[in-house]
Order: structure tokens, then C-alpha cells, then sequence
């Protein structure tokens, strides 16, 4: 009944191990199973990358029960399995990395470092270790080897399933990277892949998508940032007067200029103590992003609060009544030349060059019509329409239809 699923078929008359990370959730499971009824020599890895618990919220597929479910699939499955303790690479290259962001007044997304640092750096290291010819997740995307002038290159594809597609996660790995991985569920839906956990009486058939940071659970932010960020009590100032927020010039100079010259704008660049009322604390500018609404705790207003920036040098959060307060919209960005980063580097972009690509800044978002002007300081992309909630520290990936060419973190 699954005739019509299209893997990559490796064996060439000798049977190839791959090694399968299985995380404790539905979607790896059924990889795994796809690539054993494929003929494959399976193997299941599971990775161990937190040992610390607080700030965790126990509930909700909390982390340590991820390693049980892995068993009962193994064991339904007739597989080995392994775990491999990548928690000291995990908090060097992702959690501190996380509190380096927040410090600094951005907000991080711990996902994609965490697939860029471990899920296809340590872990294909220790897979590889293990004898593995090929390496698989349980991602929804896919990918397709071409050949560009005598060299092979990997695209690398959004999901079939396009309200599943998970390709944006993987916008920061490398060509070195996507060689030898395949990702069995990204010819799939959601739904098809479920179904396909029922008929087979997996343990993880009914279990919900994984929620909160990669590999360590649902946490408390707060409470989790504290172990390094000390609370600060701040002012949270109100911006009522929206005429000061510039929309992004039609032409950009035709050499690279300041940032004011460009228009290209962060709220609290705009604004000073004189520019608004402060209606309450709080505990710490660093623990706010961009759109937020939950944690100001601050009511007598006809419509919610909203974050629309943060100042961490002076403490001050700065927010705008309603979600349409015109503080939440821009019409473009920067990243800035040193966090560009292409996945197709046969694809990148020369200062002075000008293209239309399709963007997206957050997991999930339709993906935005938008230029990207490459200038000396890094890529501004200017958007079709203004774009609710740019936060400097997360990602824009652009594409090419549905081809994911490259990322760059927000810088503003």
C-alpha cells in the first residue's frame, strides 16, 4: 500500500547501513521503517543532549521520556539502537550560544543551530563512527543531487507535506553536510506518515510533535535564562505616536551607505525616554522578543501590549497597543556579510548584485516575495509587503521556488 513512496535506493547489490537518529517521535520511527522495508541495514541512534532540568516543565512529551519511546520502537522495529551523550557539544556550541544571543538583546533559534552544530555535525561524526554508509531524520524535506560543471551539488528541497515542511530548520547546513543523509518522511505527509504509525502499532503513533528547545523540552525562558542572565528591573515604555516609523525607501543608493542613510531602522533607534510613557517594569529587557505579548503583565488598555523592541544597554522594553501597532511591521532587514550563509555557494550573490527571491523569517510563515540587494556590508532584503515581528537574532532563509539556496541571521 506504500508503492508510491520514492527513496533513494543505494544497495547496488550490497546492503548499506544507514543510521537512523530516532528522537522518541513519530516521524523518525517511520523513517526508520521505511528504510528497513527499502532493504537497508537499519541502526537507531539516539541522542542524549541535556542532563540538566532546571527550568524544565514536566508534561507535554517531556525530554526524558524521549529514550523509552526510542526502545519500544527499536525493539517493534527489530533494530539495534545506540545513544551517543553529545551534551557536552550541545551546551558549548547551542545553549551558550543561546544565552550569548539573549545577553546581547536577540533572540535566538536554538533548532537550527542545533541541526547545524549537532544533528548533521556530531552526530553524523559519531554515526559515521558506527559504520554507517548513510545517515537519516525524520525531517520533512528532501533532497536532489545534480551536476553543475563536472561537480556534484545537493539541493536541498522543501517537504511535499507544505504545512509540515521543516526545510527552513536546515538552512544553515552545508553542502559537507547533506552529503550521505536522506530524509525517508519528506515524500510524505503528515498525515500519511500518522497513518502509517497506527497501521503499524508504533509506540510514538500517537505521541504530539516535540515543543520547546531542541533536545531538551518545554521550558520556562525565563527561569532557564536566569541560570546566566540575572534579572534587572527596567522600565516598559509605551509608544503611542507611530509617526516616526519610516516605511523602507523605494530605491536603495546604488553604493553601500550607513544604516541611517538606508532608512533601515530597530524601534529603539527611533525612540528615547522622550518618546513615550512608561506604564510598568520589568524584570529584565534581555528575556523579551519582538511580538510578544505574554509576560508584561500590564493591563488598563484597550488592546494587549505588544513588544515591538527591546533596548538591553539602557533596560527598557518598548511596547505598542494592538497587534497591528505599526511598530510590529517592517518593510525589510539586514544580515549583516559575515552571517551570510549559502547552502548552494555556486548560487551566491556578488556585492552590486540585485535578485528576487521568495523568504521567510520564521518556521512556518508563507514564504514572502522579496529583493535582496547585496551590498559591502551584508544583504538587505526588502519585502513585497511589510513583514509583522523581524527579530534580529532569528533567520531569514530565501528560495528559490522550492529549493532552499541560503540564510543569514537578523542582524535588524
Amino acid at each position: 500500500s506504500f508503492q508510491h513512496i520514492e527513496l533513494k535506493t543505494y544497495l547496488c547489490g550490497v546492503k548499506k547501513k544507514v543510521v537512523v537518529g530516532l528522537s522518541g517521535g513519530g516521524d523518525s520511527s517511520v523513517a526508520a521503517w521505511l528504510l528497513k522495508e527499502q532493504g537497508y541495514e537499519v541502526e537507531g541512534l539516539f541522542m542524549i543532549n541535556w542532563h540538566d532540568n532546571r527550568g524544565l516543565l514536566k508534561g507535554n512529551c517531556p525530554f526524558d521520556e524521549d529514550i523509552t519511546f526510542a526502545e519500544m520502537v527499536a525493539r517493534k522495529l527489530k533494530i539495534k539502537l545506540r545513544t551517543a551523550d553529545l551534551s557536552a557539544d550541545y551546551r558549548t556550541r547551542v545553549v551558550d550560544y543561546m544565552f550569548s544571543e539573549y545577553e546581547r538583546g536577540r533572540t535566538p533559534n536554538p533548532d537550527i543551530l542545533c541541526n547545524r552544530e549537532i544533528k548533521f555535525d556530531s552526530f553524523v561524526r559519531e554515526a559515521l563512527n558506527h559504520g554507517a554508509d548513510l545517515i537519516a531524520t525524520g525531517h520533512y524535506c528532501r533532497t536532489e543531487v545534480i551536476e553543475n560543471e563536472g561537480q556534484k551539488i545537493t539541493r536541498l528541497l522543501a517537504g511535499v507535506d507544505h504545512n509540515k515542511d521543516q526545510s527552513y530548520f536546515l538552512c544553515q547546513v552545508s553542502q559537507r553536510q547533506l552529503e550521505n543523509v536522506i530524509f525517508p518522511v519528506g515524500v510524505l505527509t503528515k498525515p500519511e506518515v500518522r497513518k502509517i504509525a497506527v497501521d503499524l502499532g508504533l509506540a510514538t503513533a500517537d505521541r504530539k510533535d516535540s515543543q520547546g528547545i531542541c533536545f531538551v523540552g518545554k521550558v520556562d525562558l525565563p527561569v532557564f535564562l536566569q541560570q546566566k542572565l540575572k534579572a534587572k528591573t527596567g522600565r516598559v515604555v509605551i509608544i503611542q505616536d507611530t509617526t516616526h516609523f519610516r516605511s523602507w525607501p523605494d530605491g536603495l543608493p546604488e553604493k553601500d551607505a550607513a544604516l541611517s542613510d538606508l532608512g533601515l531602522m530597530t524601534a529603539h533607534h527611533e525612540m528615547d525616554q522622550s518618546e513615550g510613557l512608561t506604564v510598568g517594569k520589568h524584570s529584565g529587557a534581555h528575556y523579551f522578543t519582538i511580538g510578544q505579548r505574554k509576560g508584561l503583565n500590564i493591563g488598563g488598555f484597550r488592546e494587549p501590549l505588544f513588544v515591538i523592541s527591546t533596548d538591553t544597554d539602557s533596560n527598557i522594553v518598548f511596547v505598542g497597543e494592538g497587534q497591528e501597532h505599526a511598530g510590529l511591521y517592517r518593510k525589510g532587514l539586514l544580515v549583516k556579510a559575515q552571517e551570510i550563509h549559502w547552502i548552494r555557494p555556486d548560487k551566491a550573490m556578488n556585492a552590486g548584485e540585485c535578485r528576487d527571491y521568495l523568504v521567510r523569517i520564521r518556521y512556518r510563515q508563507p514564504l514572502q516575495r522579496a529583493r535582496i540587494f547585496a551590498l559591502e556590508a551584508g544583504y538587505y532584503i526588502i519585502f513585497e509587503k511589510p513583514q509583522r515581528g523581524i527579530t534580529p537574532g532569528q533567520f531569514a532563509a530565501w528560495y528559490d521556488g522550492e529549493e532552499l539556496l541560503g540564510s543569514g541571521v537578523i542582524d535588524r
